[in-house]
């Protein structure tokens, strides 16, 4: 299986994609906005008409193109998200100089007091990590294990 691909169990339907919205006989085709389940609709507009500040391309048909979500495109949010958090964490760091005497299990030191709690939250994120780590190995254990079962 490659990465990014749903297979259902056997007890589990396929999901639909977030792309395709249900089928309702009661609603025109076009109106894709309503039909994605609590999504806000707009006001629609005449055929052929683009909306105020866009641009006229339609793609073949008269419809204009449809925007997908891509990994390019997700993966660049989050390199803006965590640039901007590293941002902020400097600006944290820096304004917090002044040293802190630091005890633990014997050992002493004096640290920027920026730093020491941006260590002590690292350490945080890794055991919280480790802890998600063991768990999805466990869910994925008992899931093979119920998938040799199910083979005999």
């Amino acid at each position: 299986m490659s990465a990014g691909q749903y297979t259902p169990g056997p007890d589990r339907t396929p999901e639909r994609e977030a792309t395709t919205p249900p089928a309702n006989p009661a609603q025109p085709s076009g109106d894709r906005a309503a039909s994605l389940g609590g999504a806000p609709s707009y006001p629609t507009r005449e055929p052929g008409t683009p909306a105020t500040g866009t641009s006229a391309t339609t793609a073949p048909g008269g419809a204009t193109p449809e925007r997908k979500v891509t990994r390019a495109g997700v993966i660049w949010a989050a390199v803006v998200a965590a640039l901007a958090l590293l941002i902020l964490l400097i600006v944290f760091i820096l304004q917090n100089q002044e040293q802190a005497l630091v005890k633990f299990l014997g050992f002493e030191g004096s640290v920027p007091l920026g730093m020491a709690l941006f260590i002590a939250a690292v350490t945080g994120g890794v055991l919280v990590a480790v802890a998600g780590g063991v768990r999805i190995l466990q869910l994925r254990s008992n899931a093979h294990r119920a998938r040799v079962r199910q083979r005999k």
